[in-house]
């Protein structure tokens, strides 16, 4: 047989996207983690700034603890894992759209970015990942990812 015809068990699988509903449940799994990190930077920071805590949070400085915090969990992971631990249980991966490989730390910014543009208009860009043929929702068309399902460990 020559090298350059394929058979059929040469030719990888087609992807299996994730739909709306396995993401809106691991997005649940992540709040019920990332909230527990949340009260401890809140208890942290309580015990070293004191009754400058209550002036922190009654300002706009509270930013970092209702933005920053969640940001840089789901980045860290994103750029470690390609997933947030809810991502990890219901077996997807964030990939690049083209490639199916990690995407590129710029995506998963781009990405992380886009979660803001797809919640706008009343979640609109969350809903579309219902209809979209490959299960993309705003912010992984904006950032060429998909979110793929991963083999069972």
């Amino acid at each position: 047989m020559p090298t350059s015809a394929k058979t059929a068990s040469q030719t990888p699988p087609a992807p299996e996207y994730v739909g709306f509903g396995p993401r809106l449940g691991a997005s649940v799994i992540d709040s019920i983690v990332l909230l527990p990190l949340l009260i401890m930077a809140i208890v942290i920071a309580y015990r070293h700034l004191g009754s400058g805590l209550d002036m922190l949070l009654a300002g706009g400085d509270d930013l970092w603890v209702n933005y920053g915090i969640p940001a840089a969990f789901t980045l860290v992971f994103w750029l470690i894992k390609a997933a947030t631990p809810g991502k990890l249980v219901v077996r997807a991966t964030i990939v690049d759209a083209t490639s199916l490989k990690k995407p590129a730390p710029w995506q998963l910014l781009v990405r992380y970015l886009g979660y803001y543009v797809s919640l706008l208009p009343l979640g609109l860009g969350f809903l579309w990942i219902l209809w979209d043929p490959r299960k993309q929702g705003w912010h992984d068309k904006l950032a060429h990812t998909v979110v793929i399902r991963t083999a069972a460990q």
